[in-house]
């Protein structure tokens, strides 16, 4: 690829790279995608997508590739982990939908990237490049030239490095190194089941968390309402290097051991069991470079405990591409604007998170108070109080 006025290298293929990818091809620059990886994976687990994603997915013409693998939530149904009793059932679906002007969807991260590819691969603008890392880069005048861990070179006029939580690139930023990253102290652990698993006494097309001390689970319909995705968050010392490892389903189990039966009958259902650890990274003074620009966990990993990481790089991927198209390709004055448009909002969900992770794994008086407000405030009003969240436009 050379060096011409609408030209653009993405670095990684996942979720914010393609929709990168494709909202710069929408603006008419060409785009070429180096992934690391010579084939994509098809494991994964469950994703949640509020209306701030799915309204960036149907905008980027990917919906219409992922609408058939979604399920529609009508609720999120909070339970207190030891008795599962339900303490609080938020609406979802129709409501949400009619306030937000679009949807909630639950679905599988393999079919969410799949949908993405496909747009991608139907887009001429886009060439996608198997087994390319790329592993440096430098400014160069009027473009950027990335250097592939083969020694291969690409010129372009910008390059966007969405490598990931264990991104190689942002260091170059002055950002931090993968040894770097600060572990929580805590493991997800992941895992899909047929629907028919779930246990009768619960709401079949909800969104389900149950609230412990130290631990927390989420489950939800994906595929469209035939299987649910399980999510175990708990307390854990192990520090693994990526995020689809495999663990032995007898660790899983005794993480939910104190949980009411219905949870554990549904998590011994599953054998299949995929574990992440969980990091932090100290917030990085500059997301750019120049010519280039980190997005997505390269530039801001968010814990999951308010299911926006992947929604966050969706919003990065379109701010950018406004950006640059506003600037009529002036690359390194809207790449600031990028930046400047996306730290307070990305501070805000991540500091909502972390909350939202201390909340769910209170213990003693402060999990007995939680319990109560809950009952007690209304439904719509508090999910009212996300309208900050699900109601961002670009």
């Amino acid at each position: 690829m050379s060096a011409n006025p609408r030209s653009a290298i993405v670095a990684g293929a996942g979720i914010g790279g393609l929709a990168a990818a494709i909202a710069l091809a929408e603006r008419g620059i060409d785009v070429l995608v180096c992934e690391r990886r010579s084939e994509f994976p098809e494991e994964g687990a469950g994703i949640q997508i509020g209306p701030n994603g799915s309204r960036i997915l149907r905008d980027l013409g990917v919906a219409k590739f992922l609408e058939t693998k979604v399920a529609h939530p009508d609720a999120l149904s909070v339970r207190d982990g030891a008795t599962g009793r339900e303490l609080t059932q938020l609406p979802l679906g129709s409501w949400i939908a009619e306030r937000h002007g679009a949807p909630y969807w639950t679905a599988h991260r393999r079919d969410l990237h799949v949908a993405l590819r496909a747009r991608a691969e139907a887009e001429p603008r886009i060439t996608i490049s198997r087994g390319t890392g790329i592993v440096s880069f430098e400014n160069r005048g009027d473009g950027i030239r990335a250097t592939a861990a083969n020694g291969e070179t690409f010129d372009a006029t910008l390059l966007v490095a969405a490598d990931g939580l264990w991104s190689g690139l942002r260091e170059q930023f002055g950002g931090s190194r993968k040894t770097d990253l600060i572990p929580v102290g805590k493991t997800a652990f992941r895992s899909v089941v047929p629907a028919e698993n779930l246990p009768p006494e619960l709401v079949p097309n909800a969104v389900h968390i149950w609230l412990s001390p130290g631990a927390h689970v989420v489950h939800y319909p994906v595929n469209g309402g035939q299987d649910i995705a399980l999510v175990v968050i708990a307390d854990d010392v192990a520090r693994v290097e990526g995020w689809d490892s495999p663990i032995v389903a007898d660790v899983v189990k005794a993480k939910v051991g104190t949980f009411a039966k219905p949870l554990r009958a549904l998590v011994n259902s599953a054998d299949n069991w995929r574990n992440w650890s969980l990091y932090r990274m100290q917030q990085l003074a500059h997301w750019t470079s120049g010519r280039a620009a980190l997005l997505g966990d390269a530039a801001h990993p968010v814990l999951p405990f308010l299911a926006q990481g992947a929604v966050m790089a969706l919003e990065d991927a379109i701010t950018l591409a406004n950006a640059i198209s506003a600037r009529d390709g002036d690359i390194e004055p809207a790449l600031g604007e990028y930046e400047r448009a996306r730290h307070a909002r990305v501070a805000k969900v991540a500091e909502a998170s972390e909350r939202n992770g201390r909340i769910y794994h209170m213990k003693g008086a402060s999990a007995l108070a939680r319990n109560t407000a809950m009952r007690m405030a209304p439904p719509a009003r508090v999910m009212s109080g996300f309208d900050w969240l699900y109601g961002w436009k670009p």
